[in-house]
């Protein structure tokens, strides 16, 4: 286990009770716990900015009926495979599949394979969410 440092913030009172309404809202524990959730999120949107390893999901939706789509889909996958670690496809209902492709790699191609499966036409919706490896956080 690591050491722990301990040191003061000052707040206004009114900020100060806003945070605490959304700690707890959000289920922490303590102050200290969100807090540190709060440093970790800037470390890894720190990781993307500076085009780090990362470590990502990309998820969209598409209409599998759309003629070509899927192919297009997975000739992309497949351009970028050295990014991909895993793929899942989850029918949602007959015309939807919902697609969740693993990945890690460079921050920045990491983001290109994101927009370039997200601007096939046909895709109705995707995002990209972004972490880390972990390598970088403790």
């Amino acid at each position: 286990m690591s050491e722990l440092a301990r040191f003061g913030v000052s707040l206004e009172n009114r900020l100060l009770e806003k945070y605490d309404r959304l700690i707890r809202k959000k289920g922490y524990a303590t102050r200290s716990e969100a807090l540190r959730d709060l440093i970790r999120s800037e470390l890894v949107k720190k990781e993307w900015e500076e085009n780090q390893e990362v470590a990502g999901a990309v998820t969209f939706v598409y209409d599998h009926h759309h003629r070509g789509l899927a192919g297009r889909l997975t000739d992309i996958q497949h351009d970028w495979q050295s990014l991909i670690i895993s793929t899942q496809h989850i029918h949602l209902d007959h015309h939807n599949c919902l697609e969740i492709v693993a990945v890690k790699g460079r921050a920045h191609e990491v983001e290109k394979l994101a927009h370039a499966l997200r601007s096939v036409k046909g895709v109705r919706h995707g995002t990209l969410s972004m972490t880390s490896t972990g390598k970088a956080i403790d």
